[in-house]
C-alpha cells in the first residue's frame, strides 16, 4: 500500500516537473526568436538599458558618429551617484540605474573606438611589429 502512494507521488512530481520544464523551454525559445528579430537591441540585454535610456538617465546627449563627450557624462554620473547614496538617504535602485547607464555609455564609446581603430588599420594596412634579437 505504501509503495503505491510513493509511486504516485513520484510519477505526479515527474509530470509536473516535465510540464514546467517544457513551458520554460517554449518561453526561452520564443524570447530568443524575438531577440533575434530585433538584432541591435539583442546585443544590449546584458545591461538592460538602451543607449537612449542611458543618455536620458544621465541627462547627456547620445554619442554622435562614435564621438561622445565622455567627460560631461562622467561628471553627471559622479554627481547623481553621490546624490543617491543610500547612506545619505538616497535610493540604491536609482544609484544602480545610474551606474548601469554609465556602463552602457562607456560600452558604446569603446565599440565606436574599436570600430575607428579597425577602419584605420584597414586603411593603412596591417603592419606587424617585428622584434629583433640582440
Amino acid at each position: 500500500m505504501a509503495h503505491r502512494i510513493v509511486t504516485q507521488v513520484v510519477v505526479t512530481g515527474a509530470r509536473v516537473f516535465g510540464r514546467a520544464f517544457a513551458e520554460a523551454y517554449k518561453q526561452a525559445s520564443a524570447s530568443s526568436k524575438h531577440s533575434g528579430k530585433n538584432g541591435k537591441a539583442a546585443a544590449f540585454t546584458s545591461s538592460g538599458l538602451t543607449l537612449d535610456e542611458a543618455c536620458k538617465i544621465l541627462n547627456v546627449k547620445p554619442p554622435q558618429a562614435g564621438e561622445a563627450n565622455i567627460d560631461s557624462a562622467m561628471e553627471r554620473f559622479k554627481k547623481l551617484f553621490d546624490l543617491n547614496d543610500p547612506q545619505k538617504g538616497g535610493s540604491f535602485y536609482l544609484q544602480s540605474k545610474i551606474l548601469r547607464a554609465r556602463e552602457r555609455i562607456e560600452m558604446e564609446v569603446r565599440q565606436a573606438e574599436r570600430k575607428v581603430a579597425e577602419e584605420a588599420e584597414l586603411k593603412e594596412g596591417w603592419k606587424p611589429k617585428v622584434y629583433k634579437d640582440r
